[in-house]
Order: C-alpha cells, then sequence, then structure tokens
C-alpha cells in the first residue's frame, strides 16, 4: 500500500525531470483546471501553511563547511543567454551592470555590482536541491536581500518580491519570453537569501547566473533567478506572465517550493 503513495515531491520531481530534460509538460497542466495542478495547488498550499506555522520564520536551512564543498556547482537552469543586452554587460565584466529596484518602493534604487558589493556581505555554505532531483554544495557570497529592500524603503502594501532576468528562455516568432520568478516578504526576510555576485571563492561565473543571482536556501532551486536585471515589489502577481509567480509556475510547478 506505501508503494502507491505519492508524496509532493515525487511528484514535483517527476514533473521537472521531464521538463527541465526536454520533454513538454504533461498535456494541459498549464491549464488551470487540470485536475493534476489542482492537486499540486493543493499539496503548495499546505507546505506553505505549515512551513509557516509550524517552523520559525528565521530557521535556516542547514549549512556546511569547506570540506563539504567536493565538486564544482552544476548549474540549474538556463547556462548561456544570447539576448544582446546581457552580451553587451557580459564583452565588459558587467561594468555597465545596473540592478533597478522599482514598484511598490519609496525610493527606487539603480545599483551597480560595486555598490553591491559595498554593502555588507554575508557568506554560506549551502546545498542546492533541484526539482530534477540533484544537489550540491557550495560557498555563496552576497548582500541579504533584506538590506536592499530596506534601503529602498518598501511600502506597506507590497507582499511579493519579483525577479525580473536577462535571459530570454523560450522564443517564438512572436518574440520571447524572459525568465521571472518571485518570492514573498516573508522569505525575501530571511537571513538566508541574499543577492549572490560570488560563488566559492570567486566572482559569480556566467553558467551559475553572473552578474547576480538570488539565493533562497529553503526553497527549490528554480525559485533561485540567475542573471537577474531588475527586482519589482509588487502586491499581486496576476499580472505577471499567465498569473501564477514564475515561469515554470506558470507551466505546471509549485509557487511555493519548500524543503
Amino acid at each position: 500500500m506505501s508503494d502507491c503513495l505519492l508524496s509532493r515531491r515525487t511528484v514535483l520531481c517527476g514533473l521537472g525531470a521531464s521538463s527541465l530534460g526536454g520533454c513538454k509538460v504533461l498535456d494541459g497542466l498549464s491549464e488551470p483546471d487540470h485536475r493534476l495542478r489542482q492537486f499540486m495547488a493543493r499539496a503548495n498550499d499546505l507546505t506553505l501553511a505549515m512551513q509557516r506555522g509550524v517552523l520559525d520564520r528565521g530557521a535556516l536551512a542547514a549549512e556546511f563547511s569547506p570540506a563539504d564543498i567536493r565538486q564544482p556547482m552544476r548549474p540549474n537552469g538556463f547556462t548561456n543567454p544570447q539576448d544582446s543586452e546581457y552580451l553587451a554587460l557580459k564583452s565588459t565584466d558587467f561594468e555597465a551592470y545596473r540592478l533597478k529596484i522599482g514598484g511598490l518602493v519609496e525610493r527606487p534604487l539603480s545599483l551597480s555590482l560595486a555598490d553591491l558589493r559595498n554593502m555588507p556581505a554575508r557568506r554560506q555554505i549551502t546545498r542546492h536541491d533541484c526539482v530534477e532531483g540533484w544537489s550540491c554544495i557550495a560557498e555563496w557570497t552576497g548582500v541579504p536581500l533584506s538590506h536592499v529592500l530596506g534601503s529602498a524603503m518598501v511600502r506597506s502594501n507590497a507582499r511579493y518580491v519579483v525577479f525580473h532576468c536577462f535571459d530570454t528562455i523560450e522564443r517564438s516568432l512572436s518574440g520571447g519570453v524572459k525568465y521571472y520568478e518571485s518570492i514573498d516578504l516573508v522569505d525575501a526576510h530571511h537571513p538566508q537569501t541574499i543577492l549572490a555576485w560570488g560563488m566559492n571563492g570567486a566572482d559569480l561565473p556566467v553558467p551559475n547566473g553572473a552578474p547576480l543571482r538570488v539565493r533562497v536556501e529553503r526553497q527549490l532551486g528554480y525559485k533561485m533567478a540567475k542573471y537577474i536585471r531588475a527586482i519589482e515589489l509588487v502586491d499581486d502577481f496576476s499580472m505577471l506572465g499567465r498569473g501564477r509567480g514564475g515561469f515554470w509556475e506558470d507551466r505546471g510547478y509549485e509557487w511555493y517550493a519548500g524543503i
């Protein structure tokens, strides 16, 4: 009997392995009335409720020692953006890069990499868990997202942080879709949620998201947007993409991917 039970992680990993491996998401899964999507949405709500209700909001994900870093950090998702704006920045080692912070903030910001590196930094050695089923341990260095949001003075009606990225992950004759992702303000203010500009003692490599990626250590890897070009504070993400809060969420994944 127990062999027939489907856990939330089993369903999600199965979908991730098929989607990220190059196969199509199950037919119709992106439709709101798809039965499997409804099942996953209920599991998602339950997981979020349990995490928020039972666990300390400030509870840390496991951190490791340098000796635990035994292999190069395997890059997740897209690894080599070919968008013209990104390539132009990359050609000058991101000297002209600016991170835009806007939306529901009192003080919109435009920050260079030097600005970000001059902010208080946090180093953490954590495990990256991918929806495909693999994991890697790496050291990440960056500024806590909470510090940046504090500098921008987030308005009281903001509920979510949206990450807009450089990489066009889906192309079509009518244009392309750049990667996007979102988290709520609870995870945004978690001490381990950082905007990482360094990895394993060096600048963040391009395959791992240079010049800037987010680390949300208590969630699965697809939540950790890479190649970030802008951060937007919103009170609702229904107007983002197909309204599910992220690129993969719009294609059947869960919005809350807590582990």
